[in-house]
């Protein structure tokens, strides 16, 4: 091999290591109980987590960041677009205040401004569709002005039904018809300024969605009837799906755009699909194709992507349905949910948050001297999980097998936990008692919450789950009968 030879497989390879050595994660805080924004910074440095995608420009993530050799990617929030894509000012002074002062006061490595999340997804009903490009398009001169359109870089970060193929083959991937002219002009605004078509990719709602769907074609593993796409051979539909995107961006003439995966999980609780094993499964198996730099039948190469999400998150709306809660690597605490290895600073699995500060050792359950049958109990249980979360109690979720007593006393303890253990958070008329006994039931976990204060006890409640979201009165009172 000759030396120019030499140096081109040398410098193929360090560019594989470098976005190998880079998953990234999302990091969300819709969470009633945060953990220390301190906290999940080291978390992630110590799991080699390289990137981090935050959903808006949270001040105290940021400083936290400073200094943390952590790539960033800020987003700014569609309830923003309005006013962004109305104004030149608007967008320089967000940039001053969130991206500026944070690079040159706190040297935190900003790498991206996320225009927007999933602005064309067909339930907004075009909400967003006025609004995004121009916001995109005044963000980037605001950059330009701050001189830092070099360092910084503007996506959209776009759900995959922005693009579709009716016969369900790669090749006849082409962008949704009723936003196709929308699209192409945000796709010639990414090029022309160096920046990346940002999609989210998730095979768990192809499977929630679609009863009939073949449940093997959303992992890894292999598929027993791949299909056969001009010799292409797809047997996971992450590839499929992904590769239906680059067919779409070729036929327009943008080919060489790069890719960035925005989203990619597995929930672990909230639908029978939703669970531990198959969350396990799915992250290992992209985790094992992402360190070993494979692409996609189409895209050849290592990939750019951000596991979804990092942490549950307590407080999120669960309008597309109740998993949307569980999403997280680690329970709401910063505890791993399960094995997983990210190829980068460790073999033996995720590392858990330290110096984890929580709430006394005790629950708020039924008593046993109530009944079922006390018609203050419905509206009780109706009135908790109204006020805090319960989502884990639905059909196939981890305490969905509870008998009535179980789910009631699981709703009155997270609503007592998420009011911090206040007394008054446990007087369910003549209902509930407060006990120190784990009422626990095989893999149903009550939480005990994390003490805000951080005067609480460190690591009592590191075996608890988070909890969910709310459940129907209707479905309460065919569990209560």
């Amino acid at each position: 091999m000759s030396f120019r030879g030499a140096l081109l497989t040398l410098l193929l390879l360090m560019m594989v290591m470098v976005v190998v050595d880079g998953i990234g994660g999302n990091w969300g805080m819709l969470a009633t109980h945060p953990l220390p924004p301190s906290t999940v910074v080291k978390m992630l440095q110590d799991n080699g987590i390289k990137k981090v995608k935050l959903f808006d420009a949270d001040s105290a993530s940021l400083t936290a960041l400073s200094n943390s050799g952590i790539q960033v990617m800020v987003g700014i929030p569609n309830d923003m677009l309005s006013t962004l894509a109305s104004s030149v000012e608007a967008a320089e002074n967000w940039v001053a205040m969130n991206i500026s002062a944070h690079i040159s006061s706190n040297r935190v490595d900003i790498r991206c401004v996320a225009v927007g999340n999933e602005p064309f997804l067909s339930t907004y009903n075009g909400s967003f569709e006025g609004t995004t490009l121009p916001a995109l398009q005044n963000i980037q001169a605001a950059l330009i002005k701050a001189g830092l359109s070099t360092q910084v870089k503007v996506t959209v970060p776009l759900n995959a039904d922005v693009y579709q193929s009716a016969s369900n083959l790669p090749s006849d991937g082409h962008f949704r018809q009723d936003i196709h002219d929308l699209m192409l002009s945000i796709i010639k605004f990414l090029n022309d300024n160096g920046g990346s078509f940002t999609v989210n990719i998730y095979p768990f709602i192809s499977l929630y969605k679609d009863p009939n769907f073949p449940i093997d074609y959303a992992f890894f593993d292999g598929y027993s009837n791949p299909i056969n796409d001009g010799g292409r051979i797809y047997d996971n539909v992450f590839d499929a799906n992904f590769d239906t995107l680059v067919w779409a961006l070729q036929k327009n003439g943008y080919g060489n755009l790069s890719i960035v995966v925005g989203e990619i999980g597995w929930p672990t609780d909230g639908d029978h699909n939703a669970n531990l094993k198959y969350a396990q499964k799915f992250n290992q198996g992209f985790m094992s194709r992402y360190t070993a730099g494979k692409g996609t039948p189409m895209k050849a190469g290592p990939l750019d992507a951000y596991l979804f999400s990092l942490i549950d998150e307590d407080a999120k709306s669960v309008q597309p349905g109740n998993f949307e809660r569980h999403w997280g690597l680690f329970y709401f605490d910063g505890q791993p949910k399960y094995q997983l290895n990210l190829g980068v600073t460790n073999s033996s699995g995720l590392v858990a948050a330290k110096n984890v500060h929580y709430l006394a050792q005790k629950w708020c359950v039924m008593s046993t001297t109530a009944s079922l049958d006390d018609p203050r109990v419905p509206p009780s249980v109706s009135y908790a999980c109204g006020h805090a979360d319960c989502t884990s109690l639905g059909y196939g979720s981890s305490c969905g097998n509870l008998d009535g007593r179980g789910n009631a006393s699981y709703s009155f303890n997270s609503y007592y936990q998420q009011n911090n253990q206040l007394d008054s958070a446990c007087r369910f008329p003549n209902l509930s008692v407060v006990t120190e006994n784990d009422p626990s039931v095989r893999d149903c976990n009550f939480r005990i919450m994390i003490d805000l204060t951080g005067a609480g006890v460190v690591g009592a409640g590191s075996s608890c789950k988070p909890f969910g979201v709310v459940v129907s009165l209707f479905m309460f009172l065919l569990a209560l009968t």
